[in-house]
């Protein structure tokens, strides 16, 4: 891998205009600008619309089979960003995975405070269902806050009595709103994008005033984990939420959830969203892609030897 890459990288972070912790109106209007400096490709197709109430945009690759789903959560702290611009990246891995991309416009804070994203990306969920769209043929996807939300969002799903997607893979998630991680402080000099500051500024924005932080469907570190689908954790060694990645894997693999933890050395928050200039974002997205597509196909060979076992019984009725 480049080292080049990884400082031109991080050059570019650190003389981007956007604030994360300022003010939220100016932030989002910086985002925006960011995030759809580059234009999609050609073949990618966006179209907006809504599941179960919640305003989403889906977005279509060529060759992306509509059969299998990727529900995607953007990332912002929750307080900026867009599922519109969120579709760069979303693209990207519903290419290298084959599917289209749902990704969900879910309420902002200071506006909707929590647990208003939760209960927006639930009931998405619930609408892909409602369509007839087996569980077992969508994946979750979420980037920084979104892959908190990912995460909390499956813990919503299991307490609903929902059936668990197939998987999920989170990019850097932000499942600490507390912010007590160590990497915080110890990863603060070489993070580009990031800072405590800015997190608990947001997190003020989404918690208000009466919640702690520590719930589990606002920090996922903190929730019983037991039950959930197979989980891919991508981080970067060079971001403060290092220890928010960690420690998520941690508490799923203490909760008897099969995981796979990837730390990236030297490179900065959601890295994965920069495959046109730096390697290792590459090679993540293809690992990425890789889980989603094996736990696809081991979730359609078992139901698949579901049917196979349920026939004999079935032949045996008058």
């Amino acid at each position: 891998m480049s080292e080049q890459q990884r400082r031109d990288l991080d050059e570019m972070l650190r003389h981007a205009p956007l604030d994360v912790g300022g003010d939220v109106a100016e932030a989002r209007a910086v985002f925006h600008a960011m995030m759809t400096s580059i234009p999609l490709p050609p073949d990618v197709t966006t179209t907006p619309g809504r599941l179960g109430g919640v305003p989403v945009v889906t977005v279509d690759t060529p060759g992306s089979d509509p059969s299998h789903v990727l529900l995607y959560f953007h990332g912002g702290a929750y307080a900026i960003g867009s599922a519109a611009d969120a579709a760069g990246l979303a693209a990207d891995v519903s290419r290298r995975v084959g599917a289209r991309a749902v990704c969900v416009d879910y309420r902002l804070a200071p506006e909707s405070p929590f647990p208003a994203a939760v209960d927006d990306a639930v009931a998405a969920y619930r609408a892909l269902l409602d369509q007839g769209i087996s569980a077992a043929r969508i994946s979750f996807v979420g980037e920084s806050a979104g892959g908190g939300l990912a995460v909390a969002t499956l813990v919503a799903v299991r307490e609903t009595g929902l059936p668990q997607p197939s998987s999920a893979t989170v990019f850097s998630p932000w499942a600490d709103l507390t912010v007590s991680g160590a990497s915080a402080t110890s990863k603060a000099a070489v993070d580009p994008a990031l800072t405590q500051e800015a997190l608990r500024t947001r997190a003020r924005d989404y918690l208000g005033p009466t919640t702690s932080g520590t719930e589990p469907l606002a920090s996922p570190v903190f929730a019983d984990l037991t039950g959930l689908p197979p989980l891919l954790v991508q981080v970067g060694s060079h971001e403060i939420l290092l220890d928010d990645a960690v420690r998520l894997a941690a508490r799923a693999a203490a909760d008897d959830v099969r995981v796979e933890l990837q730390v990236w050395p030297q490179v900065p928050h959601v890295f994965q969203s920069f495959a046109v200039m730096l390697d290792e974002a590459d090679e993540a997205l293809e690992s990425a892609a890789a889980f989603t597509r094996a736990h696809w196909a081991a979730a359609a060979e078992a139901t698949a030897e579901s049917s196979a076992e349920a026939a004999p019984a079935a032949s045996l009725l008058p």
